[in-house]
């Protein structure tokens, strides 16, 4: 099929060191960028005649969908899809497609720096020196550790492997690990992930859905380094402010903040910072402890270009009639142990 309309709504497409954009013009189809919040009447004009969509962050939803009699494929830009209304395509057999991957190095990286400036309390000496204050603050090293992987899939075995190649033990627990499975050398299984409370560190790689980091697990962390790369919802807040005031948890690095059903809290409560959404992690006498990034997992040039590559690559397999390349399927219902997942991105 050429001459299809394809519609972009992901902001960062094409924007890496690939002109992927030129690839699908060359394969003959126009290309339309489109609103980037998915608003339905914004987009209605041209998900009338678009033929494939790639699609961004924001939801995918049956209306969306039904503004679209066209569509032969919805390419999710990036790895999760659980924004997309899987089934409503489904039932007009329009393939969903993501990039599984294509972020796992970028995100392995980004876990690594978290917990390298958690150790090293990059944080806390750089707020120190703009008030001032150049006395030394003694930090530990990675080679003196042992540290936990929650969820051993791809990014999960990329942190597991950087870790270790720092010098670190690695205790890992994903409930999906065959009982036989054989682990990368120097990577010890854990049975249960109150295992991973009593490790030196813990880097989170799990799927959202269900919290790891509650009261409970707290209970038995002891001087924790901890860092998430991964969902917001798989750490309770409020809990793990008040492990961070009595000393059980040392830090706490992540690249998500459960803000959503958040209120706006004052300045007076947030290190300087006025009109942010409050989060217990936020407060000002913990901003030495705590070092928050704006989901900078998939943000470097490689993991932009990967990403486009695999959603270009699905569209233009669809378009020439071909099988998607790397199709979704709609989600079953979650298990009731999941704290992780058969395939992590």
């Amino acid at each position: 099929m050429s001459g299809a309309t394809v519609l972009v709504t992901s902001r960062s497409f094409s924007s890496g060191a690939i002109d992927l954009e030129r690839r699908l013009l060359e394969a003959g189809h126009r290309v339309v960028r489109g609103d980037t919040r998915h608003d339905l009447e914004t987009l209605a004009p041209v998900l009338s005649e678009a033929s494939a969509w790639i699609a961004g962050t924001a939801p995918v939803t049956a209306a969306l969908i039904d503004a679209a009699p066209a569509l032969r494929v919805i390419a999710r830009y990036g790895v999760g899809f659980d924004a997309v209304d899987v089934a409503a395509a489904e039932r007009r057999g329009i393939a969903v497609t993501n990039t599984p991957g294509a972020n796992s190095e970028s995100v392995a990286d980004l876990a690594l720096a978290l917990l390298l400036a958690s150790l090293r309390t990059v944080g806390a000496g750089d707020h120190a020196v703009r008030r001032g204050d150049w006395a030394a603050i003694r930090g530990r090293e990675v080679s003196s550790l042992t540290v936990g992987v929650a969820g051993f899939g791809r990014i999960g075995r990329l942190f597991a492997d950087r870790a270790r190649a720092l010098g670190a033990s690695v205790v890992a627990f994903d409930p999906f690990l065959p009982d036989d499975a054989t682990l990368p050398a120097g990577v010890r299984r854990a049975h249960e992930v109150a295992e991973l409370a009593v490790c030196d560190a813990v880097s989170l790689h799990a799927p959202g859905g269900r919290r790891i980091v509650d009261a409970d697990w707290l209970a038995n962390a002891r001087d924790l380094a901890l860092v998430n790369t991964a969902r917001a919802d798989l750490v309770d807040e409020a809990a793990l402010a008040e492990a961070l005031r009595d000393g059980r948890v040392a830090s706490y690095a992540g690249d998500t903040l459960d803000v959503e059903t958040a209120t706006v809290t004052s300045s007076a409560d947030v290190a300087g910072c006025a009109d942010v959404p409050a989060s217990p992690l936020l407060a000002a006498d913990l901003a030495d402890r705590v070092l928050v990034t704006p989901h900078l997992g998939a943000q470097t040039v490689q993991a932009i270009d990967r990403m486009g590559e695999g959603a270009v690559d699905n569209v233009l397999a669809v378009l020439a009639g071909l099988g998607p390349v790397t199709p979704v399927a709609a989600p079953a219902p979650a298990p009731a142990h999941a704290d992780s997942q058969k395939v992590l991105p």
